[in-house]
């Protein structure tokens, strides 16, 4: 294919791509009500948040606008996850094309542990929201019978959701560096150290919860995912046979075992004499070319 047919096929993609997301987004507008009342459910659970009444006290709004915007961007999330299947799919018969046989096989593995990983995340996320707001609640000085604004809580939910979920597909990337021969198991359980402490630094800057809950069971669970995706590189190697090398024990600085022992090298047989070879016959030289004074105009 040319370049102007594949910018052609990326146009037809793109576009089919968005046909989907735009269903979704239609979907998602009638369903990101009950959406909003499952992500509100964790502020509801706070002692603060009933009234008299017993009844879950309303977020404020600082502007007509806020509650319209807010449900487009709670349809536009739910249209993402229920168009995925269609622009999952477009992306995937672009780039598939290019891709090898083994390459398409690992692909589709890749994906179907992402999707669950994500999820996982995206759940220990929701429980997560509960304790970090009882946290920010009780350790401010305006007390627990705080009313929110609604925007900004939906946001803070929203993105521990997307945090958590995206944190969980670090295994991944783990196991690509495996898969693909460029870390072993035994390289990968050396940096045990590293990926811990950089899992609590990571979790103590990247979550927008302050609080100690949180921001420990992010990391506890980076470094539980770790070591399960260690041991599945383990597995791995033991079924390619990696590790039985005849340089695997040898250190990079450490030079390499070799066997100086000389082969024997027997006689080889005796060439006999040949025919005389029949001499050439005599090169003649050419014969000048008499040419005039008048053939070098």
């Amino acid at each position: 294919m040319t370049l102007i047919e594949h910018v052609r096929e990326l146009r037809n993609r793109l576009f089919r791509a968005s046909l989907g997301i735009v269903a979704g987004l239609l979907v998602g507008f009638f369903l990101a009500q009950p959406a909003f009342n499952l992500l509100k459910e964790p502020y509801c659970s706070l002692p603060g948040a009933i009234d008299a009444f017993g009844k879950c006290q309303n977020f404020l709004l600082l502007s007509p606008a806020d509650g319209f915007i807010l449900k487009l961007k709670l349809a536009l999330w739910i249209g993402l996850i229920i168009g995925a299947p269609v622009w999952l799919f477009q992306l995937w018969a672009f780039i598939a094309p290019g891709l090898h046989r083994h390459e398409r096989k690992w692909a589709y593995v890749f994906v179907a542990i992402a999707a669950p990983l994500f999820a996982a995340g995206a759940v220990l996320a929701y429980l997560v929201v509960d304790k970090g707001l009882a946290f920010l609640l009780e350790a401010g000085v305006t007390g627990t019978d705080t009313q929110l604004e609604v925007t900004r809580y939906i946001s803070f939910v929203t993105n521990m959701i997307l945090l958590f979920g995206v944190a969980f597909e670090f295994p991944l990337i783990l196991l690509m560096l495996n898969f693909t021969g460029v870390a072993s198991a035994r390289r990968l359980l050396s940096w045990w150290r590293v990926v811990i402490f950089v899992s609590f630094a990571f979790a103590a800057v990247a979550t927008p919860d302050p609080g100690p809950f949180g921001m420990t069971l992010l990391a506890a669970s980076l470094s539980l995912l770790y070591f399960v995706a260690v041991g599945v590189a383990f597995i791995n190697d033991k079924r390619r046979g990696r590790g039985k090398e005849i340089y695997a024990g040898v250190d990079d600085d450490e030079v390499s075992p070799l066997d100086t022992t000389p082969e024997p090298v027997e006689a080889g047989a005796r060439v006999e004499a040949s025919d005389p070879i029949d001499a050439p016959e005599p090169i003649t030289a050419p014969t000048p070319i008499e040419r005039r004074y008048d053939d070098m105009t």
